[in-house]
């Protein structure tokens, strides 16, 4: 693996998370929340998984189609995931099938029964997902966070759990784009210390590529975003993740 790749993330840290399996509410969130981790992973030759609670439906209400487009089939938020997959290197996909927008209203025990039977298959040394805030405060994370945990408890496991979050400065150097496409509406993520991440990359390289290519792939959801800001201003704002150790009790 090209350690030069990553700013302040090793090749053994990477390695040391082994087998791992995220699982996210809709397309684009592992794109996001975590496209630079999943393709370190896939070049420290680990096997990932991810799994996708909804296909993203309530997400597909855009602009009128254009002058001589009206014909053309609606984008598939499926098919945009599959091909971001392909750029991460990521084959262990698992669709949960519930509906966006209502994961909220699933009972717990349902959903973190769905969660249960791929946490069962995979066998994860580290699972990472949401935390209770939700990274954006969205119900959906926010209950596909706790079917997880929920799972994870009922199993007995003993692995790794990771949430995303930001630091300080992150936030605040991302504020105004965040700001503007009201990213934050629904809530605020987890603020943390540096000296509180477990896992934090800085993305550039080969790495970086893998992951706007991936959010590029989730056309329907990126390519406003990308027009508007520019790919250099755009890669800046997402080419920053970090994670902290999560409980089980949390």
């Amino acid at each position: 693996m090209d350690t030069s790749l990553i700013s302040t993330l090793s090749a053994d840290t990477v390695a040391a998370l082994g087998t791992t399996l995220c699982v996210w509410a809709h397309p684009d969130d592992e794109s996001y929340l975590g496209a630079g981790l999943l393709a370190a992973l896939h070049a420290a030759d680990r096997h990932t998984a991810v799994v996708t609670a909804t296909l993203g439906e309530a997400g597909l209400s855009g602009p009128a189609p254009r002058p001589g487009f009206a014909d053309l089939p609606p984008p598939s938020r499926a098919d945009e995931l599959a091909a971001a997959l392909r750029r991460l290197g990521v084959s262990d996909h698992h669709q949960l099938g519930f509906a966006d927008g209502g994961c909220a209203d699933v009972d717990l025990t349902t959903g973190a029964a769905a969660v249960q039977r791929v946490v069962s298959a995979v066998r994860p040394d580290t699972v990472v997902t949401f935390g209770l805030d939700g990274f954006t405060g969205h119900p959906d994370h926010v209950a596909v966070g706790l079917w997880t945990r929920r799972a994870l408890r009922d199993l007995g496991w003993r692995g790794r759990l990771l949430h995303p979050v930001l630091t300080a400065d992150d936030r605040a150097a991302g504020r105004e784009i965040a700001d503007l496409f009201g990213v934050y509406s629904l809530g605020e993520p987890r603020i943390c210390e540096p000296a509180e991440l477990a896992v934090r990359l800085e993305l550039s390289g080969d790495l970086l590529d893998r992951k706007l290519g991936a959010l590029r792939a989730h056309h329907s959801q990126t390519a406003v975003l990308v027009d508007y800001l520019g790919v250099e201003r755009y890669s800046a704002w997402v080419g920053v993740e970090s994670f902290v150790d999560a409980a089980l009790r949390a």
